[in-house]
């Protein structure tokens, strides 16, 4: 038998070339993996995304141009973590103390707006009030403010809709937005919207109210002109600056006469600040009483806090730590000259007395 040398040369050529192949298999199906696991990825992100936020759809714009308002507002309610709903320490969803739902329930969920508003006054307790409320199991509430009577009317309802929580059957469906309270053009959309909405006001000593408002203002822009130059105008002369948003939202009186052209009194229910801190288990009696419901939160939901000196919330068949206000909240306020206090007080006194009789409550700021 003849030896051939071309024969015995291909043998190595052979083995690399299967070698390459096995080489090349298992970089492919490498490849083909890790494709495969980045497609999916994204897909599972985006689909997760979609189920927290279904899209919304577009909805007409109306026609009515946003009035801005013409006082001179230092105060920006965009970056307050209050109207973000942030100002409950370990409490930022929308069912923290909810004992009711479930997947049983959740079949006959559905959103609705909202029959009942809390439409002020800003720095007055309306974070409190509402986190009070959602301790009631009849109550649904979303936890940040919407703005949308004052900021995204042209948004349209729908959109509203989207925002608000799912309730049950026999659930009511609350939102709070505090500058409703003092925008003129807020009281006959809500009316359009629907003329049976029950609306809720906390209302606060208008001159600790105002210092307050100062104080947040502060905090996040600590070179702002002093608390006594910016009230006044004219401070020789004793003229108080009532274009100041700070000034302008206590006078009560004024704002409400607004409302009073489209809702009757009895739709309308006024809030002591104080009591609410004081004594938050009378004040949510008649909260309960004005929305129809039957009372389930007391005395016993209520634990007092000395060190922010506001009440905290509890669950009273529970030892677990009490729900309280955050930072954002109880603030020190600063030292004002005395006698700018004086001329605030001698300044609402008037609207102060007013507001008494239209309420038909004497709230003793005077």
């Amino acid at each position: 038998m003849e030896y051939s040398p071309h024969c015995h040369s291909t043998q190595p050529v052979k083995n690399k070339l299967f070698v390459f192949c096995i080489m090349l298999s298992l970089w492919v199906y490498m490849l083909y993996c890790c494709v495969g696991y980045c497609s999916t990825t994204p897909t599972f992100m985006m689909e997760e995304r979609s189920s927290r936020n279904p899209p919304r759809p577009l909805q007409k714009q109306d026609p009515e141009m946003f009035l801005k308002s013409q006082s001179r507002d230092l105060l920006n309610n965009e970056s307050d973590a209050d109207s973000k709903g942030d100002g409950w320490e370990e409490n930022k969803g929308d069912v923290v103390y909810d004992e009711d739902s479930g997947v049983a329930g959740a079949l006959n969920e559905t959103k609705k707006l909202p029959q009942a508003i809390i439409i002020g006054v800003k720095k007055g307790g309306t974070r409190a009030l509402l986190e009070f409320l959602r301790l009631h199991p009849d109550i649904r509430a979303v936890g940040a403010e919407p703005h949308f009577f004052d900021r995204n009317y042209e948004k349209g309802l729908e959109w509203y809709r989207e925002l608000m929580p799912k309730t049950q059957e026999g659930q009511l469906t609350m939102e709070k937005t505090p500058s409703y309270f003092v925008t003129k053009e807020v009281p006959g959309r809500i009316h359009a919207m629907f003329k049976g909405t029950k609306l809720i006001v906390v209302v606060r000593d208008p001159v600790t109210r105002a210092i307050s408002d100062y104080t947040q203002t502060r905090s996040k822009k600590p070179d702002i002109p002093s608390f006594e130059s910016l009230t006044f105008k004219n401070i020789t002369a004793n003229l108080i600056d009532t274009s100041w948003s700070a000034v302008q939202i206590g006078m009560y009186a004024r704002h409400l006469e607004q409302w009073l052209q489209f809702f009757p009194m009895s739709q309308l229910l006024f809030v002591s600040g104080e009591r609410l801190i004081s004594d938050p288990a009378g004040e949510m009696a008649r909260v309960q009483q004005f929305l129809g419901l039957r009372r389930e939160v007391t005395d016993k939901h209520f634990h007092f806090n000395p060190a922010k000196g506001f009440p905290c919330l509890k669950r009273p068949e529970s030892n677990s730590k009490p729900h309280c206000l955050g930072k954002t909240k109880g603030r020190t306020h600063p030292n004002i000259n005395p006698d700018v206090i004086q001329r605030l007080r001698d300044f609402y006194k008037p609207f102060n007395k007013k507001f008494y009789h239209m309420t038909g409550h004497d709230f003793g700021w005077d």
